[in-house]
């Protein structure tokens, strides 16, 4: 199918210094958990970037010293010539299929702990490392000698990004974590030297790198800056002062690549921030250079990014989340499959990976940093086995991926729903304030089951043991999710808890069947730590309810730390009048309140409400697979019998697609035993030190 000819614009070369890009889709730098740890599995995704067609692919934040490094977080290393050899295999990966590749090189300044290293931290200006998680370190104000050692640092990257046979270098000045930035902004930069003061003096430093950049790749690689749109506060790098740096530096990069300030605001989740979201703030500064633009804005409609580059706001469309959703992105515009495209829905579980030292996952691509590990790939199925046919019991998202790669490997699939909508948890929780994105879970696989010839689908269509036997399927999936606890029980309590059957007892499922209270005082109990203690709090509120917000947590929704939406939430809250109790939690549920509990002193209090809603755990509804078990199945010729997804083990979305793409894969499979279920590396062990007399 061709392109649609709006489109074409998008698939014109441009030129970034002595390289020139093929088209305009441009994968910004990412974290994705592997890092110097998993190389191989990093570079299989870089790779598969490149098949799918992106014109420039960058690595993620690269340190290239260890007297800045930020353990706990995974990230690339380039301390020396041992970091060469897998740094080139990725540049050699990106470049397959005619990307540019590009590296972005990060010293962290005032944001590098190093818990690792153990080096003593180097700051523009010296105090408290700033992290996530107010490491008790404290950074040492650089003198002119280490500025001069730095820059030799620097120079060390430059030469080995080159040697390594990357195209472009991305000086990293961007989301408060560059020291570039940190030059820049009176924030970071209180000196009184040739580096403080005056806009000039403070980017005397930038120049230098990028000058000696030039000098050291004799002018051979393109040198990108990327930098922040807005840094916040009285003394922050703020988006006016930017423009005038750009106005007094207008030629010094071959490209200008722009996020918004901290990393929370420029990755917001689609629950506080549209596609297109930082447009005002990039908007005009074309206008200052003539160099190309490249900016984000979790761009996944083609049609937007024509409109950016039209417009004359950029030159380049970003792309992180939304290439880690599809990686094929560009080639499906380039064929005119844009019905095709897999949607980032803005969740942020990519992000999570690298918050939590683990490797990343995608709600929506379930091959993400397993193309190396498992050999899955986002577009190709591997054929199918010796068997023919699969049964799937529930259209959740569990179901839908399973059924999905089940038919792309070559399986007649049967997708049986008990109710007459697909989507399973997906289509309920679509409905609730921010989270209509998430639709796109179900919107998308539905989309490319409903054309497949191997595929029927049946609604209201709830299944007995009797109807798994009967149905001659070799396979069945047992995909029927979980149902919301109604008592306490979770993390801080393991058993129910005394409570008084008069109070009004709801559960997430209960508001998300239209089962509301309103106008009352309701306290919301939030054991779960995600969002949807804080989601279901904003409906109560749209619903005329006055909210007591409790949890044992010193925060609330603390697990959306790694998400990056934790402070978003929490202003969110505060701003509609919920009322916030942390470190709290039930000792009991009367007829007209709840007994709260201090988390640390066990202190009791009285809070008189008319209403509880209950967002602790939940249990995996899995009566149909417990009795069907308990038959003699195999008798019916059902080769396996499994429980999928929430069915198992509740999770979050993309834990519950994860399982349904690894259940398809194993059809067929061999028996592993005791090896491993994916690929991994290990540490070669360096000769040992001989022990001195």
């Amino acid at each position: 199918m061709p392109r649609d000819p709006r489109h074409d614009i998008l698939f014109t070369p441009l030129q970034i210094g002595p390289k020139t890009a093929k088209n305009r889709f441009y994968q910004v730098p990412h974290c994705n958990g592997g890092g110097y740890r998993d190389p191989s599995a990093v570079v299989e995704m870089r790779r598969t970037k490149a098949e799918g067609g992106w014109g420039v692919i960058f690595t993620e934040q690269t340190e290239i010293h260890p007297t800045s490094e930020i353990t706990p977080f995974i990230e690339q290393h380039l301390w020396d010539d041992r970091d060469l050899p897998a740094l080139a295999r990725m540049a050699e990966a990106m470049k397959s299929h005619g990307a540019l590749a590009g590296i972005q090189l990060a010293y962290s300044g005032i944001n590098g702990p190093n818990l690792y290293s153990r080096e003593v931290p180097l700051a523009v200006t010296g105090g408290p490392i700033l992290t996530f998680t107010s490491d008790p370190v404290q950074a040492r104000t650089m003198d002119g000698e280490d500025i001069r050692n730095l820059r030799r640092w620097f120079r060390n990257a430059f030469r080995r990004s080159q040697q390594a046979g990357f195209d472009l270098i991305c000086l990293y000045g961007a989301h408060g974590f560059g020291i570039l930035q940190h030059f820049l902004s009176r924030a970071t930069n209180q000196r009184t030297d040739d580096y403080g003061g005056s806009l000039a003096n403070r980017s005397r430093f930038l120049r230098e790198i990028v000058e000696d950049a030039r000098e050291t790749t004799k002018g051979e690689l393109a040198v990108s800056l990327r930098m922040s749109l807005h840094e916040a506060g009285p003394y922050g790098f703020s988006n006016a002062e930017l423009r005038d740096f750009i106005a007094m530096h207008a030629e010094l990069p071959d490209l200008w690549d722009f996020a918004h300030g901290t990393w929370e605001n420029c990755s917001g989740t689609s629950r506080f921030t549209p596609e297109g979201g930082q447009e005002d703030l990039v908007r005009g500064i074309k206008d200052l250079t003539s160099k190309p633009v490249v900016g984000v804005g979790r761009f996944t409609s083609p049609d937007a990014m024509v409109r950016q580059i039209r417009a004359g706001v950029l030159d380049f469309i970003g792309a992180a989340r939304p290439s880690i959703a599809d990686p094929f992105l560009p080639l499906k515009v380039e064929q005119g499959r844009t019905e095709d495209i897999r949607e980032c829905i803005g969740c942020n579980i990519c992000v999570s990976g690298d918050m939590t030292g683990a490797i990343s996952r995608c709600t929506q691509n379930t091959a993400f940093m397993e193309e190396w590990r498992k050999g899955w790939h986002p577009e190709r199925a591997r054929p199918k086995g010796e068997s023919g046919s699969v049964l799937i019991v529930g259209a959740g998202p569990a179901g839908l991926e399973a059924a999905l790669q089940a038919a792309r490997r070559g399986y007649r699939v049967t997708l049986a729903e008990a109710t007459g909508t697909l989507g399973g948890r997906v289509a309920r929780e679509r409905a609730l304030p921010g989270l209509s994105a998430w639709g796109r879970v179900a919107d998308y696989r539905t989309g490319q089951l409903a054309p497949l010839p191997n595929v029927e689908i049946y609604r209201d269509s709830r299944m007995t043991p009797e109807d798994l036997l009967a149905a001659g399927a070799d396979h069945i999936a047992l995909a029927t999710g979980a149902t919301w606890r109604r008592d306490a029980v979770a993390r801080r309590h393991l058993h129910p808890i005394p409570t008084d059957p008069a109070m009004p007892l709801y559960t997430p499922d209960d508001l998300m069947a239209g089962r509301i209270p309103e106008g009352r005082t309701v306290a919301l109990y939030d054991d779960d730590h995600f969002y949807m203690g804080s989601v279901l709090a904003e409906r109560l509120v749209r619903s005329g309810n006055r909210v007591h917000f409790v949890t044992p947590a010193v925060k609330v929704a603390e697990w959306t730390d790694n998400t990056l939406e934790q402070a978003t939430i929490m202003r969110r809250l505060l701003e509609i009048g919920v009322e916030v109790h942390l470190s709290k939690g039930p000792e009991t549920i009367g007829a007209t309140e709840m007994t709260l509990g201090c988390v640390w002193t066990g202190r009791q209090t009285a809070l008189p409400v008319e209403a509880v809603v209950l967002v602790t755990s939940r249990q995996p509804d899995d009566q149909l697979y417990q009795a069907t078990k308990a038959l003699d199945w195999r008798a019916a010729g059902i080769r396996s019998l499994t429980l999928i997804g929430d069915a198992a083990a509740p999770g979050p979305i993309a834990w519950a697609t994860y399982a349904g793409r690894s259940w398809a894969e194993g059809l067929d499979m061999p028996d592993r035993g005791d090896t491993l279920p994916f690929r991994r590396e290990i540490a070669a062990l360096a000769p040992g030190l001989s022990l001195l007399p």
